[in-house]
């Protein structure tokens, strides 16, 4: 397209120049003409100013800037035939006369170049932008098979990144340093008789930083890094993916030692189906036949390793997950309290912070944040404090952060009417009640300002990282859930739509108990079994391998969990009744309440339950 926007802009250039040089010879014609006497009788009354003389024409320039042509009607000089025709000597010295010299075959030559070769080179110009868009179309039908890669050669970059700017991951990068040494010194290994896997596979959620540690191992080892996002080689016509992993290879091999980094793997990686329903000649399965040759064939590729992640390690063919091809998985988890905290130092590092900002803090608010949220949140405080008008960032903006990143933005022009607010308020505090008294995690904030889809929350972090849970910490959560649910019922006698998602959620985690977890009377048994749908590869289907009869005892034994966890958070809330109104109170007054705030309520109504015991 864009040669062909300069073809035709060329091509309105030239015409526009043609027709502006031949405007200036047609109007050679329509210049005034004349003759010897009238020239003679315009010399003797003084309007002439100059005569410019070629061969027979004569082109007179007049006083007044105008012009006029004639010719000389005899072979006697010009001077002569005006003196003859009676302009006196003394006129005539008034008149600039000169010769023009230009001879007939340099006319004719520019008569030439004008008719003849401006017209061939002008269809010659046309046909030479033409034929180039043309080549360029060809060229691209051809290039159809090339990898859609991108090559970052070490030292050529602005910026080289290291392990040192990948906060946490500390058994990940231990992993990765010997395919860092491998790649420095190969005849250390060869000489132990030691093969280094040849594809390494970062398996984790989204976020946790699998593209950036690959980038960090191509910068440790000081060699090119190759990358290709999994969904390039997936293409309409079989074979154009096979044929873009060949290019992909022996690109590396141009440039190996090499590394080649394969983004989101699943894209071509997925597990072949029966050959009755994909067919023989499916285009995925023929790009991943092609990487399984590429990465474990005849052909040793000694110096490039191949890197690849995902974050659905389920869905790959075994095949690919063998020895000699990914070999080794590295997991990428989570980051646990002290690796969000670097993290975040990382990420605070070219900001100003203020001298209140505590990174441990906010560490421990962000339980289950990846690293890619904990930039969002370094990055939405700066902007935050920028929108303030602050010179630094201060410990609040971050507080609003991980709010906005967590429930969005909040929505000042949603107002919520006397008795919405009067609702949000008891249910969100029968959250928190039931949390504190039932050993649940800590409440961080209780807020009844909307943000997102939310009326209201309540920010609860626990204490400590935890692999490992019980059940009754699962016990303790579904409780937890169904307080704001309870303290409606209790307040006003009847629920609202506000506690669907806390039914929806605990009800789901009820199930897990039961079918997943073993937590109820039927026992050590795991019910159902989740498996990925043969049409539409983003459904799944859940395959029942017990009776009916089985599946209305699970149901039964879910609504009795749910039961007993809803009898013993209603048992709680009547009990702390008047905590619970002053709670609400307090949320109605100032909508937000925070940590150390909450506590003091708590620790009052503590000491007034304790006196009015003491009274009883």
């Amino acid at each position: 397209m864009r040669d062909l926007i300069k073809s035709i802009l060329t091509t309105v250039l030239i015409l526009i120049l043609i027709s502006m040089f031949f405007g200036g010879i047609f109007e050679i014609e329509k210049e005034k003409k004349t003759n010897i006497s009238q020239l003679a009788k315009d010399i003797q009354e003084g309007k002439v100013e100059k005569i410019l003389i070629s061969e027979d024409n004569l082109t007179i320039f007049y006083k007044d800037k105008s012009k006029a042509f004639a010719q000389k009607e005899t072979e006697s000089s010009l001077t002569q035939t005006l003196i003859n025709l009676g302009v006196e000597k003394e006129k005539l010295r008034d008149v600039v006369i000169e010769k023009e010299e230009a001879s007939k075959i340099l006319r004719g030559l520019g008569m030439f170049l004008l008719y003849i070769i401006s017209p061939i080179l002008v269809f010659f110009l046309l046909f030479y932008f033409f034929f180039r868009q043309t080549k360029g179309g060809i060229t691209q039908t051809f290039d159809f098979t090339k990898a859609r890669a991108r090559v970052f050669i070490q030292g050529m970059t602005k910026e080289k990144i290291t392990f040192k700017d990948v906060g946490g991951l500390k058994e990940a990068k231990e992993e990765l340093k010997e395919i860092v040494d491998f790649l420095k010194n190969p005849k250390k290994y060869e000489r132990m008789g030691a093969r280094v896997p040849k594809g390494v596979l970062l398996v984790g959620p989204s976020g946790t930083g699998k593209t950036l540690l690959a980038n960090a191992v191509a910068g440790e080892a000081g060699v090119p890094f190759i990358y290709a996002s999994g969904s390039s080689f997936v293409e309409l016509f079989v074979g154009v993916g096979a044929g873009r992993i060949r290019d992909l290879f022996n690109l590396a091999k141009r440039h190996q030692p090499s590394i080649i980094f394969i983004d989101e793997l699943d894209a071509i990686g997925k597990m072949r189906g029966p050959a009755i329903i994909t067919g023989g000649h499916e285009e995925r399965e023929q790009t991943l036949n092609q990487l399984l040759t590429e990465m474990d064939g005849f052909e040793p590729n000694t110096e490039i390793i191949v890197l690849a992640a995902t974050n659905r390690p389920d869905v790959l063919d075994p095949a690919l997950l063998r020895p000699g091809r990914f070999d080794r998985r590295i997991v990428l988890d989570l980051p646990d309290i002290s690796e969000r905290e670097e993290i975040l130092k990382l990420h605070c590092q070219k900001k100003p912070l203020a001298s209140n900002v505590n990174l441990r803090e906010i560490a421990e608010r962000t339980p289950g944040f990846s690293g890619a949220d904990l930039a969002n949140v370094a990055n939405e405080a700066a902007i935050l404090a920028a929108r303030k008008g602050k010179d630094r960032i201060y410990q609040e903006e971050f507080y609003e952060a991980i709010e906005k990143v967590l429930l969005g933005p909040e929505r000042k022009s949603h107002i919520l009417t006397k008795r919405e607010k009067e609702i949000a308020a008891y249910h969100e505090a029968g959250h928190a009640l039931v949390s504190v008294f039932v050993g649940g995690e800590p409440v961080r904030k209780i807020s009844i300002v909307a943000r997102s889809f939310v009326g209201g929350y309540t920010l609860r972090t626990p204490k400590e990282e935890r692999k490992i849970r019980t059940k009754s910490e699962f016990l303790a959560e579904i409780s937890t859930l169904l307080g704001g649910y309870c303290a409606e019922k209790l307040k006003f006698k009847e629920i609202s739509t506000g506690a669907a998602n806390d039914l929806e959620l605990a009800s789901s985690l009820a199930r897990k108990l039961v079918k997943e977890y073993g937590m109820s009377s039927l026992g050590p048994v795991s019910f159902g079994k989740r498996e990925e749908a043969l049409f539409g590869e983003s459904e799944f289907i859940e395959y029942k391998i017990y009776s009916e009869k089985t599946a209305t005892i699970l149901d039964k034994e879910v609504l009795k969990l749910i039961k007993e966890c809803e009898k013993k958070a209603t048992g709680i809330l009547k009990k702390k009744k008047a905590l619970l109104n002053l709670l609400a109170q307090r949320l109605l007054e100032k909508e937000t309440i925070e940590k150390e705030e909450f506590e003091k309520i708590i620790q009052t109504g503590a000491r007034s339950s304790a006196g009015r015991a003491r009274l009883l």
